[in-house]
């Protein structure tokens, strides 16, 4: 047959189907869509944020009980009793911190990926596509708590979905176009440039 250079460049994807799997697929250039780094770039932002989050808290409660606790306590020196308290505070941390870490990264993964989804699926950015991702996500994290747990974590979701959302459109907004839209417009312009080629 012929060559690549001989074919007809394809069309930019069509159906949302189409526009979901180019989430995951590299470019010509090796590259994944913006929208897929921003998801990890996300994650690894979450996940240092709630480990400082619980683990900062974790980490000074840890030295001060050890501290009012050690008072009976015989240290060679200073130092020793001060680094023994620093000791105690880094485990708190590094244990508590995980906890968090782990649990704020999978969240906003899980959100991301899902309101990601559905803009590039139904080809538009809009605040129901956050609203549903949140309550998904929601629901998804309370699920073991049975149902009562489901329904306080589909609120919830629905409570953070809706403001992060129009954060994120606000500064689309600003920005001048949305994901969905640059992207669509680089695909076109692509495109067409591959046609003249042709």
């Amino acid at each position: 047959g012929p060559g690549p250079e001989f074919r007809r460049p394809a069309p930019p994807p069509q159906t949302g189907w189409e526009r979901l799997r180019e989430l995951w697929q590299r470019d010509e250039r090796q590259r994944y869509p913006e929208e897929t780094i921003n998801i990890f770039k996300a994650a690894f932002t979450a996940g240092v944020a709630g480990w400082l989050y619980g683990g900062l808290p974790a980490f000074a409660q840890a030295r001060k009980a050890f501290i009012d606790g050690s008072h009976g306590e015989l240290f060679q020196n200073r130092a020793d009793a001060v680094q023994s308290a620093h000791r105690a505070g880094l485990r708190s941390f590094i244990r508590y911190g995980w906890r968090w870490s782990w649990r704020v990264a999978a969240f906003v993964t899980i959100f991301n990926v899902v309101s990601t989804s559905l803009s590039a699926y139904r080809n538009k950015t809009s605040i129901g596509n956050f609203a549903s991702a949140g309550a998904f996500t929601g629901a998804l994290f309370r699920m073991h708590l049975g149902l009562q747990g489901l329904a306080g974590g589909f609120v919830f979701g629905t409570a953070c979905g809706i403001p992060a959302g129009g954060l994120l459109i606000i500064m689309e907004k600003l920005a001048g176009e949305t994901l969905q839209e640059k992207r669509n417009r680089e695909r076109r312009e692509l495109y067409e440039q591959k046609l003249a080629e042709w």
